[in-house]
Order: structure tokens, then C-alpha cells, then sequence
């Protein structure tokens, strides 16, 4: 599991040197979501909200996330990808992809079975969410 990690978080920083494992997974969760505020990345991800607005900041610095006012109340700041946000998540994504396929390439059907079988039983284990470690709320 450890060396899984260590791929991901060298697969995000490879597309663009400020992209952390941490901020690969909240540009994720900011595309599912279609945009969403930092407090909500931060309870989603069971996160302390200073690591969240340091990861935010980063994101804004380097043109990947912008901050736009919630059109149902203007004193609320939802963060959405940006543009650029929303090529470099499509690159690392394609680029973990290929890294896939090409590390599974030679597996025989039956081990790719049985391991996607383990995948979905571990992360049941989780409730969906390997990252949070706790059930999924949704």
C-alpha cells in the first residue's frame, strides 16, 4: 500500500511540481462535485481546516482552483477548477491510467478478476473511501 501511495503521489508531481497526492485527490473531489467550499473539502476529507486552506492556496497560487461567489448566498466563496485545473487532473488521471494498464498488461484474467475483487472488498472495508478511512457519507 505504501509503494501504491508513493506511485500516486510521484504520478501527481510529475504533471506539475506543486501537485501533491492531498491536492490531486481535492482537485478530484472538486470536479465530482462541481465545486464546493473549503470547510466541505475539509469535513469530507476528515481534514484539519489549516491543512485544507494551505493545499487551497497552493492551487490558487499556481491557477488550478479560482474562488467564485455561491449565487445563493454571496457570503459563501465555493472553490471550482479552473481551466488549467481541469487539464492537469485529466493528465495525471490518463497518465496513472496508462501506468495501469501497463503494470497489469501481462496479468492473466483470472488474477486480474481476483484482484479487482480484493480492490472491492477492501475498499467496502472503508466504506468506499480508502483515503478517509472511515464510511463514506455520501
Amino acid at each position: 500500500m505504501t509503494a501504491f501511495a508513493r506511485r500516486a503521489r510521484a504520478s501527481a508531481g510529475r504533471m506539475h511540481p506543486e501537485l501533491s497526492l492531498v491536492s490531486y485527490t481535492l482537485l478530484g473531489h472538486l470536479e465530482e462535485s462541481g465545486g464546493c467550499r473549503a470547510t466541505d473539502l475539509a469535513t469530507h476529507y476528515a481534514l484539519d481546516k489549516s491543512t485544507v486552506s494551505r493545499q487551497v492556496a497552493a492551487l490558487e497560487r499556481t491557477g488550478l482552483i479560482e474562488r467564485r461567489l455561491d449565487p445563493e448566498d454571496h457570503r459563501v466563496q465555493v472553490l471550482h477548477l479552473t481551466q488549467a485545473g481541469r487539464r492537469i487532473l485529466a493528465q495525471v488521471t490518463e497518465s496513472r491510467r496508462e501506468a495501469f494498464h501497463e503494470r497489469l498488461a501481462d496479468w492473466p484474467e483470472e488474477d486480474l478478476e481476483r484482484f479487482a475483487a480484493y480492490l472491492l472488498r477492501y475498499n467496502a472495508a472503508t466504506g468506499g473511501d480508502p483515503l478517509k478511512g472511515k464510511p463514506a457519507d455520501g
